[in-house]
């Protein structure tokens, strides 16, 4: 992967939800990673994970697209939510599904 801005607006254009981290969700490689991977598997719906550690590329150049300084970073229907402690507040509070639901009844 190059991790241009085509490349990266695919992906969140083809996955209503999409966690960009450091690892696997089955393998995080830090705290906030995993949190955000528990946070998104808790919510039951279906997600793609990027591996931003596969390419020392991959970081900076999704950091500069998306205009978020740190990883891990959630998108929802292609708009960025933030980090693990927003995703996880969404979660809780019941407006990630809101978002999610809304998200998906605009693209029927």
């Amino acid at each position: 992967m190059n991790w241009t801005s085509e490349e990266l607006q695919a992906i969140v254009d083809e996955h209503a939800l999409v966690l960009f981290m450091k690892g696997t969700p089955e393998n995080a490689q830090c705290g906030f990673s995993n949190r955000a991977a528990q946070a998104m598997q808790s919510f039951g719906e279906p997600f793609a994970s990027v591996n931003v550690l596969s390419d020392p590329k991959a970081i900076p150049s999704i950091c500069g697209w998306s205009d978020f300084p740190t990883m891990p970073q959630i998108f929802v229907h292609g708009e960025l939510i933030g980090g693990s402690d927003i995703v996880l507040e969404m979660l809780q509070d019941g407006s990630l599904k809101e978002m999610f639901d809304a998200g998906r009844e605009g693209q029927n």
